[in-house]
């Protein structure tokens, strides 16, 4: 949208929204509280005026997700299981991995040499400290990369199942189970260029009660 500042981009986003709403009656909807109390705290953390929280409570529809009536395919459960201890033995391959490294790095210290040296400061700070750190990156992609590991996570594919609505995300997790659970999913990177398309070919003038009519 050529737009830097994030509390202007999302402000953009929910004038597009706004504009969505009142002319082609296109909704959306934010799993409450869950996903709408991250999305406010996420705007007031990055300093986003009064205005852009307004715009959020305006035009976007919250509703929390039926937990008890949206019915989910057993076979869902059993792929996510299958799915959830594939990528827990990956992440344990990349402790073992970092465990052995720390190992053969820490043997390669030697304490009469070094004897200047805070070895034990050395050994944390030159040593482990960079493998914790390779650790944790790999790790994260390792268990992860294709899960819901969230709440929120969970809450916005029940009520898209609910409602029958596409989701809108940029998460890979959600995505793969939305595609399982037969929920359309739209990359939010396109999301604003696709109500930019629909509004662009909407009458002047015109909005959805018109087109109902006609």
């Amino acid at each position: 949208m050529g737009i830097d500042e994030l509390c202007e981009g999302m402000r953009a986003i929910l004038e597009l929204i706004a504009e969505a709403r009142l002319h082609l009656q296109i909704s959306c909807y934010v799993p409450f509280p869950s996903v709408y109390k991250e999305l406010h705290e996420f705007a007031k953390n990055n300093d986003c005026d009064a205005e852009v929280i307004a715009k959020i409570d305006t035009w976007l529809v919250k509703k929390a997700p039926d937990r008890h009536e949206v019915k989910i395919p057993s076979h869902i459960f059993h792929e996510y299981v299958a799915y959830m201890r594939e990528r827990i033995n990956k992440g344990m391959n990349v402790a073992e991995e970092a465990i052995r490294e720390a190992s053969v790095q820490c043997l390669s210290v030697n304490p009469e040499t070094d004897a200047g040296y805070d070895v034990d400061n050395v050994i944390d700070r030159e040593l482990v400290g960079g493998i914790v750190g390779k650790f944790r990156n790999k790790y994260r992609s390792a268990l992860r990369y294709g899960i819901l590991d969230s709440a929120p996570d969970i809450d916005v594919l029940l009520l898209a199942k609910e409602l029958d609505a596409a989701v809108v995300a940029s998460d890979y997790g959600i995505q793969k189970w939305a595609e399982q659970l037969g929920v359309r999913y739209v990359p939010a990177t396109t999301f604003p260029m696709m109500l930019q398309e629909y509004l662009k070919h909407t009458p002047s003038g015109s909005n959805g009660n018109d087109k109902g009519k006609k």
